[in-house]
């Protein structure tokens, strides 16, 4: 059973997703842009990988300004995105699922991940990012001659 509390919450919680996801969407969005939707402290958790130069763990704001400059750095302009399948929301938890696609600059590859996306806000800023992908698929990708 939800209590007014927990609506509140969810809807606060859906209001700083929208708002994280219509940032990304937006091609002319800063790396600086981007990050503004997260605490200055961040647990960020993906498959570290060291082949993947935009794939670990990040701690801070800066960091995951940093995550967003070198994924544009390592991936071809317009040939990446994401789509979303499902959005679930639970007062100040979010798990989006979808997939997501892109081609790694050096290597001319071609990637393509199914994914699930986990926050958790508090005062209205990301402070939980913990991604589920292939990062083996992505990790292929960047590795010529694979």
């Amino acid at each position: 059973m939800q209590t007014a509390a927990t609506e509140n919450k969810s809807a606060a919680t859906g209001a700083v997703v929208d708002a994280y996801l219509a940032t990304v969407a937006d091609p002319e969005a800063t790396p600086e842009r981007i990050a503004a939707h997260y605490a200055e402290r961040v647990d960020w958790m993906c498959a570290d990988n060291p082949v993947v130069p935009w794939l670990r763990p990040r701690a801070t704001r800066d960091d995951v300004a940093a995550h967003w400059r070198e994924l544009r750095e390592h991936t071809v302009p317009g040939a990446g995105g994401a789509s979303i399948d499902a959005l679930v929301i639970s007062g100040p938890e979010a798990v989006l699922t979808g997939h997501l696609w892109g081609t790694v600059r050096a290597t001319g590859k071609a990637f393509r991940s199914p994914f699930a996306l986990r926050f958790t806000v508090r005062d209205g800023a990301i402070v939980r990012h913990h991604v589920y992908e292939d990062s083996l698929a992505i990790a292929a990708a960047c590795t010529p001659g694979s």
